[in-house]
């Protein structure tokens, strides 16, 4: 095939090759939202630290007879987390907790393949147009470096703590998240779209609240990392005030907000706040701008959603973060990232088919 196969082929065959790589890309969508979701339940269930080396290759294959089982049982007996938290646990409970890791690191492993085979034929066989390339190039990047940022919070639960840093935690979270991010945004710049794009305004702030969002994710982390959400468990009121006292505790006092569970868990009731706000004004803007378009539908759509993770983010904190509402919470958020990414792009209009020019 022709690596010309833009500059010569009819529109409609510019279409199907456009469908074909947007339904790649929605694949690969559909397993980034798994990797994050088995990985907040490997983190819910305390699996985390189970598998404690790094095995790129090697790591693939499980323990296959007895022997291999508790040679990796003997590996883990020998951290922190198991002579503190674990002490005594019998091989059966550590497959348990394996197998949620070994899961995690193997569909992360997968989804390399997923996005690296297709995209080679893609580009071999001329499907490629040439402002998609160094993009995919860039989200092949994200998913090797995300590799390493994953063992790297692994690596700090290993020696001196029997959890990983909630530094790491959250970036390796909110890294996951601007993956799912760059590949809606990349696939819906491949769907068709109904409505011209919508104004300055309202591309900016949509815009914005994509940021807004994985700021919020990332405050989300800090709060799972520090274990913050099994404390100061009512709402409205936290610890019987709107504004708690105590939180600037630690010295120096930007270390609250990062390390002081009840400050983390502040600033992220009140950015949650402060996200819907911003929402609700968007959804009002763009039907004040765009009426009757589908701008203006998928702001009122976000705003729902955000909403709706509104109410259960306060289930979950009222529920002592159970692992289904802390799951479920975990859930929409990225459901609401992939709403919001979406809704930003669509507000760009369709990118023009080779030759058309900037719509």
């Amino acid at each position: 095939m022709s690596a010309t196969r833009f500059t010569s082929s009819p529109s409609g065959l510019h279409e199907r090759d456009r469908r074909a790589v947007r339904l790649w890309l929605y694949a690969v969508l559909l397993v980034l939202v798994t990797i994050v979701m088995v990985g907040g339940a490997t983190r819910m269930t305390g699996s985390g630290l189970s598998i404690t080396e790094w095995k790129p290759i090697h790591g693939v294959v499980p323990p296959l007879n007895a022997s291999e089982w508790q040679e990796e049982f003997d590996k883990y007996r020998q951290i922190p987390q198991y002579q503190q938290i674990n002490k005594g646990m019998a091989l059966d409970e550590f497959k348990r907790i394996f197998w949620w890791e070994w899961a995690h690191r193997n569909l992360a492993r997968g989804v390399g393949f997923l996005v690296a085979i297709p995209l080679i034929f893609f580009w071999v066989s001329g499907r490629l147009e040439r402002h998609m390339k160094p993009r995919l190039i860039g989200l092949l990047a994200l998913g090797g470096l995300q590799g390493a940022i994953g063992w790297w919070m692994v690596a700090s639960g290993l020696v001196d703590r029997v959890s990983v840093s909630q530094y790491r935690l959250a970036t390796h979270l909110t890294l996951a998240c601007v993956i799912i991010m760059v590949t809606v945004y990349l696939a819906r710049a491949l769907a068709p779209h109904t409505q011209y794009r919508a104004d300055r305004s309202t591309q900016r702030i949509a815009g914005i609240l994509v940021a807004m969002v994985l700021v919020q994710i990332y405050l989300g982390g800090l709060v799972a990392g520090l274990h913050a959400g099994l404390s100061y468990n009512t709402w409205p009121l936290m610890d019987g005030a709107i504004i708690p006292g105590d939180l600037f505790a630690i010295e120096p006092a930007w270390r609250n907000l990062f390390e002081n569970p009840k400050t983390v868990q502040f600033i992220h009731r009140m950015f949650a706040y402060a996200l819907l706000a911003a929402a609700l004004w968007h959804a009002i803007a763009a039907t004040r701008s765009e009426p009757g378009t589908t701008h203006q539908r998928r702001a009122w759509l976000l705003f729902t959603a955000i909403l709706a993770q509104a109410g259960i983010g306060i289930a979950t904190l009222l529920a002592q973060a159970h692992i289904h509402a802390a799951l479920l919470h975990q859930f929409v958020a990225v459901i609401v990232l992939i709403l919001a990414t979406a809704h930003w792009r669509g507000t760009k209009g369709a990118y023009p088919l080779p030759g058309e020019g900037r719509a």
